[in-house]
Formats: C-alpha cells, sequence, structure tokens
C-alpha cells in the first residue's frame, strides 16, 4: 500500500521539520509530500533541506499564496503521476498528531474517504478558545443541515483518500480556495457515491506560528454551504 502525506505548508518553518518527524516516527512506511507556497519565512528551504536527507520526502514549491485547495489539487496530481495508493491529507503545524494517522489508515482500503473526526465518540479538541470551538462545531452543524450529510467533521482537514476514486472526480469543477475545500470534497465524494467513514482524533491547537483562519476564509466557506444547500434542497441538484 503506497501512501502519500501532503502538507501544504505557508510561513511554517517552526513546525515543518518537527511534523516530518513525527509523521515518520508512527508512520515510517509513508511518503511525504511538501507543497510550499513560497513561504517567505523560509518553510521551502527547510523543506529541501529535509528531502535531501530522507529519500521519503519531497517538495512542490509554488511561487505565491494560491490557496489550500490549489494547494492540495497540485499534490493529488503529483500522487496520480507517481501511482499513489492513497493520499492523506495533514496540517504542518502538529494539530494533527501522527500517532492518529494509523487509525485513518487501518479502514481506508474499505472506504473511499476517511476522516479524522473531532466530533465523534472519542474525538476532541486541545486548547482550542471556546469561540473556535463554537465556531466549528456552528459550521458543522449547518453542514449537514445544508448538504443533507451524515457526516460529524465536513470541515476536519485531516483525512484520507483512495487515490482511485480521486481520479475520477472532476477537480477542475472545486471552486473552493481556503478551508472550505474540504468541505466540497467531502460533499462531492458523498455525490459520487463515495463510501465514507469517521474516526476519533484529537485535534491539537498549534503552539508556534499564526493560524491561517481568516474572515475571509469563513465567509467563503459560509457562502458555499448556503449556495450548495439551496441548489440540492430547491432545483435538486
Amino acid at each position: 500500500m503506497k501512501v502519500l502525506v501532503i502538507m501544504p505548508t505557508f510561513n511554517e518553518a517552526g513546525n515543518i521539520e518537527h511534523a516530518a518527524s513525527e509523521l515518520f516516527r508512527f508512520n515510517p512506511e509513508v511518503n511525504l509530500l511538501v507543497v510550499d507556497d513560497g513561504s517567505p519565512d523560509g518553510t521551502g528551504q527547510i523543506a529541501d533541506e529535509l528531502a535531501s536527507k530522507d529519500a521519503r520526502i519531497s517538495v512542490l514549491h509554488r511561487k505565491d499564496k494560491q490557496g489550500l485547495g490549489a494547494a492540495y489539487i497540485a499534490g493529488f496530481k503529483y500522487a496520480f503521476d507517481l501511482d499513489f495508493d492513497y493520499i492523506v491529507e495533514m496540517d504542518a503545524d502538529g494539530s494533527h498528531r501522527a500517532e492518529d494517522l494509523p487509525k485513518l489508515l487501518a479502514i481506508c482500503s474499505e472506504n473511499d474517504l476517511v476522516i479524522g473526526s473531532r466530533y465523534v465518540s472519542g474525538g476532541k479538541t486541545v486548547n482550542w478558545p471556546l469561540h473556535r470551538q463554537w465556531l466549528s462545531r456552528g459550521g458543522n452543524l449547518y453542514a449537514k443541515i445544508m448538504l443533507g450529510s451524515k457526516l460529524n467533521d465536513m470541515t476536519a482537514g485531516f483525512r484520507v483518500f483512495r487515490t482511485s476514486f480521486l481520479k475520477n472526480m472532476d477537480l477542475a469543477s472545486i471552486n473552493a480556495k481556503g478551508y472550505s475545500f474540504q468541505i466540497e470534497m467531502a460533499y462531492k465524494t458523498i455525490q459520487l457515491g463515495g463510501s465514507t467513514a469517521e474516526v476519533p482524533i484529537t485535534f491539537v491547537e498549534r503552539v508556534i506560528g499564526e493560524s491561517k483562519m481568516s474572515g475571509n476564509i469563513v465567509t467563503e466557506a459560509l457562502l458555499l454551504m448556503t449556495k450548495t444547500g439551496f441548489k440540492r434542497i430547491f432545483l435538486r441538484k
């Protein structure tokens, strides 16, 4: 089973080395692709140094910050070209614990999408301020209602896709650029009849660096869910 972990980065110089080390400590058989969007803090150069010492690591450099969705799609195409069987989405800031990944991989052969969920029994968040918890839980509840989904954590960024399934998805039709990319991808998976599962994880708030969450990202997600939800409800699309 060939597994590629994709970590998009922008200004994660303080985290990327530790993230890679932890990944391989708990998952020595996987490969890592760092997709760096021209980080001015030197994240890309640090990733290059790591790759020069470990054949399991590759780096994809992009000229500027183009959004999470575009970074992941670039990583997907890389995985397609090298015939990886499964693709993992994982943050580089330490919020997604490498020790939880084996639980997702344990059932990936039975599903097209496995989500590391904060909101199923056994899942939790650590060190998140109350407003972030409300925002996340409220967003996921709204997504369930508007999109008619049974998934509890559609905004989760820690997940595993079956590569053969993704190859049949029209990635060019994905419009989301920020974290709403995760919602759109989960919804399209359901629309295409893909099998899904959620595994409880512990999400840990980053210690180093700043969150990429912003008002624009929240607005994009809200508009996406509302627009898609109205199409589903009233236009049956």
